[in-house]
């Protein structure tokens, strides 16, 4: 079965046809190193990290690039309110990001190049511009003339007359300085006490559409096969970086531009001024990172998703679900017979069923369910081990099974990291557990509770609960 996606250039699913049916070149838009990462950019980058996993487990060779944006407005707001350089600010900012994306499990692009790093091709790039005559100079200014570009609106849908009539009534002194006022400023001119860089416009500082048309030509080429990024990036910048590109090459940026939807929190859009913006790291000092995957990953990649607590409780039980029978091999494998290191046959029909899902356009709510029905059942096996010292089903099946289903969560960046030394189930024996509920039950004859208490909390700690049923009988499970 072949692999469909979306693609928001012609407004339809299509048939994924790479320029090389071995290789996917991929550019993802990357962030503004201005400040800490936030619930809105864990879910880009979780999105396009699965998406290029996926591709690679298909057996592509996919090179993935993904830019910083280091010289900006807001980063050097931010080193002015803090007195400090643009520099300092940006890469606090970009080494931040790369430890939030570690504990997200997000994997490293082959390539992050820099604003900074790339002028000597943004130079290229807006000359290349010039002598066609879609840019020109104003005042140490240089500006894209849209109008020049006639299928200028193209991915975005919005027609150029609107744009310039939309605009009429907001002037400014830019704008008396540009022959249309949809035009857009490819470099800009040095101001007082900023940073400013050498080119035969002058001093001055790239535009920041120009910025990545420049990055995915030097590092992928000139046509690429999938452009992605949320969609709030669609218009103007991922609109402006095809008129820019396409204008100098004559060539189609991208075969296929995918945008993810935007975050809300409790309905309502994310921002400061509504006191309900979650940065990365407020949201894992309260819930487990691959929970956050999973609540990500449950959602159409394309649709709004909405945070809330309850939504995110959801997914914190649905990851404990899947890391009981992602577990399951370390916990029991051993008592098993099976063999942890090593290839072992997966099982083809449950591959199948997880490809044909998640090749309609990147379903990866559909491929979850095939995991989850793998840990339900691996999970009905564990307590069968824990509580009756026996499985239901074959073991070499169950090993596949397990085998399965750690290599389709790994594809979605689904890791239970397990240590055996830590385990309960090594630490403390079925044997131990009825033992101490027996001295428990004793205590709470003897109406010492504070000892009965104690040996609640003791197996607690070690990962067994306690149910008080009546009539002084206590059932347990493992948590």
């Amino acid at each position: 079965m072949s692999l469909t996606l979306y693609n928001t250039l012609t407004k339809q699913e299509e048939e994924f046809k790479p320029s090389n049916p071995e290789r996917v070149t991929m550019y993802c838009c990357g962030i503004t190193a201005y400040d800490y990462c936030h619930l809105g950019h864990a879910r880009t980058c979780i999105i396009w990290d699965v998406v290029r996993r996926y591709l690679t487990w298909r057996g592509y060779k996919v090179k993935y690039i993904q830019n910083f944006t280091d010289i900006d407005d807001k980063i050097l707001n931010r080193a002015k309110a803090e007195n400090t350089t643009m520099e300092e600010v940006a890469e606090r900012f970009i080494q931040a990001y790369f430890e939030d994306m570690e504990k997200l499990n997000v994997q490293k692009a082959d390539s992050y190049p820099r604003a900074t790093h790339t002028l000597d091709g943004i130079k290229r790039l807006i000359w290349e511009l010039e002598e066609k005559g879609f840019a020109y100079e104003a005042q140490g200014d240089v500006y894209y003339s849209v109008s020049k570009f006639q299928s200028y609106g193209k991915l975005s849908g919005r027609n150029l007359d609107d744009l310039q009539a939309g605009a009429s009534g907001r002037v400014n002194i830019q704008d008396q300085i540009k022959q249309e006022s949809s035009d857009f400023a490819l470099w800009k001119s040095a101001k007082p006490d900023e940073p400013s860089f050498e080119s035969p416009w002058g001093k001055g500082r790239p535009g920041w559409h120009i910025e990545c048309s420049a990055m995915v030509r030097d590092n992928l080429g000139e046509t690429i096969d999938i452009h992605v990024g949320g969609s709030d990036l669609i218009f103007p910048h991922h609109e402006n970086e095809i008129a820019q590109s396409e204008a100098v090459t004559g060539k189609p940026l991208a075969r296929y531009w995918l945008h993810n939807g935007m975050v809300k929190v409790e309905g309502e859009k994310m921002s400061k001024s509504l006191g309900n913006f979650i940065t990365i790291r407020d949201l894992l000092a309260k819930y487990d990172p691959m929970a956050v995957r999973l609540f990500i990953l449950q959602a159409n990649y394309r649709k709004p998703l909405d945070f809330t607590d309850g939504a995110m409780e959801a997914a914190t039980n649905g990851w404990h679900t899947l890391m009981e029978g992602l577990n399951f091999g370390y916990k029991y494998g051993k008592d098993l017979d099976w063999t942890l290191e090593g290839h072992i046959q997966e099982i083809p029909s449950v591959k199948d069923d997880f490809s044909q899902a998640v090749d309609q356009d990147f379903n990866f709510a559909s491929g979850l369910a095939v995991l989850f029905e793998l840990a339900k059942e691996l999970r009905k096996e564990g307590n069968l081990l824990s509580h009756e010292g026996r499985i239901s089903q074959n073991s070499e099946d169950l090993e596949r099974k397990w085998h399965t289903l750690v290599n389709l969560a790994q594809v979605l960046g689904l890791e239970a990291k397990f240590d055996q030394s830590l385990s309960v189930y090594s630490q403390i024996s079925d044997q131990e557990i009825e033992d101490l509920i027996s001295q428990r039950t004793i205590a709470r004859q003897n109406k010492n509770y504070q000892e009965s208490d104690r040996i609640r909390d003791l197996l607690k700690e070690k990962g067994v609960t306690l149910v008080d049923v009546g009539k002084g009988e206590t059932k347990w499970h493992r948590d």
